[in-house]
């Protein structure tokens, strides 16, 4: 059988990414050369006792620990303490991000907990901990990216250990909620109907499986929060992406924000309320089928401007592509994407790639393979926000009040 064993932070690989700028949104990861290169913002001197290794000309960076946070999110409210030293919270990481996790850790001043995850010859998984969960607050970071089906089983299996371990609350840390598309049923000429709602089944697995709470990043939908019957925290990462953007060299009368459809609409005019009250556009399209679809129009003006199209993920890039060549037929100066899912399903990179982003900026919810990495590729960490959020719940403190 094949198994994983997640090391402690000590033994951190030293591909796990986080860079450090201003902030945590400055923790950029962008890629310019043949293959890639990777730039820090603003970074500060990184003294190491080793040099840097470059296998196949992919340098490595290693994990850099500083615990700052996004400056769209600093406030009054920051300053309020917040209890760090419990002894009671447990961090334990499954296999679909286990970089991710490895970052929250570095962040909370913790080590990941030990656990043994293996998959028997047939493809069962099988997990156990290592160390004694009993009477304490539990947290698993697992994303159910793909492949879908396998990390979402996991996830459920670790709850259970957990639950079987006597642990006195379980939250499920989910950095990319699979199946949130999936959230009602769609009446058209394509459809009858007669679809299931899988949003709604994932939430009662993950509910049953023994979950006390949710904690997951920018939902396709706000309803799906709705369909776990266990309180759910909405960690939005857009501030990330704003305190990004905030660093480069662009006036901010030159932006507007563009919305690929009308359903993210409210998505992108709260992103362009943030950004300095920016503009909004509209691309309408017409879907003739999943994973397809075509742009009609736009609604607004983006002549001479730096167009930012905001999108909670992007797929197979179908959607963003073709509202971005629609954005430089109207005059558009430049176009940046920003989302923070990056699923990249074929033939996203083609069409990400093709020369119409003047930059591909994404989050690490979801793990971006070597292979999937492009010239105008940028990576922003979470990894800050998310420890923030955990600091936040197991505390009992607010966490919407470090969005506000």
């Amino acid at each position: 059988m094949a198994s994983l064993t997640l090391p402690p932070p000590s033994q951190a690989s030293p591909s796990s990414y986080f860079f450090r700028g201003s902030s945590i949104a400055h923790a950029a990861l962008s890629f310019t050369n043949s293959h890639s290169r990777i730039h820090v913002s603003n970074a500060v001197r990184c003294d190491l006792s080793e040099k840097l290794s470059f296998p196949n000309g992919k340098p490595n960076i290693p994990i850099l620990n500083e615990r700052t946070l996004p400056k769209f999110l600093e406030s009054a409210r920051m300053e309020k303490t917040v209890s760090r030293t419990n002894t009671r919270l447990k961090l334990f990481s499954g296999t679909a991000n286990p970089a991710l996790s490895q970052e929250i850790a570095w962040y909370m001043g913790l080590e990941l907990g030990k656990i043994n995850i293996k998959r028997f010859a047939d493809g069962e998984i099988y997990v156990q901990l290592q160390e004694s969960v009993r009477g304490c607050d539990v947290y698993l970071v697992q994303s159910t990216c793909p492949p879908a089906n396998e990390n979402l089983m996991e996830l459920l299996i670790m709850i259970d250990a957990c639950r079987r371990a006597s642990a006195k609350n379980i939250t499920a840390v989910i950095p990319y909620f699979g199946y949130a598309r999936a959230d009602r049923k769609t009446y058209s000429f394509q459809t009858q109907g007669r679809e299931s709602i899988a949003a709604k089944l994932v939430a009662n697995l993950i509910t049953e499986a023994g979950a006390n709470r949710v904690l997951a990043c920018d939902l396709h939908s706000g309803q799906s929060m709705g369909y776990f019957d266990i309180p759910v925290d909405h960690v939005y990462c857009q501030p990330v992406i704003l305190d990004y953007l905030a660093s480069k060299s662009i006036s901010y009368d030159d932006f507007v924000v563009v919305s690929p459809d009308v359903g993210g609409v409210a998505r992108a005019r709260a992103f362009a309320k943030k950004l300095s009250d920016a503009p909004l556009a509209i691309v309408d399209k017409r879907r003739h089928g999943h994973n397809v679809a075509e742009v009609m129009n736009l609604i607004g003006d983006v002549k001479g401007k730096v167009a930012v199209m905001v999108d909670d993920m992007i797929d197979t890039a179908g959607t963003i592509a073709k509202g971005a060549a629609l954005l430089h037929q109207e005059g558009a100066r430049e176009v940046y994407a920003c989302c923070t899912h990056a699923v990249f399903s074929p033939p996203a990179l083609e069409r990400l790639s093709g020369g119409l982003f003047q930059e591909v900026i994404i989050t690490n919810t979801l793990p971006v393979a070597e292979k999937n990495y492009f010239p105008e590729l940028t990576v922003l960490s979470v990894a800050n926000l998310l420890g923030e959020t955990i600091w936040r719940v197991h505390g009992d403190c607010s966490v919407s009040s470090i969005f506000l």
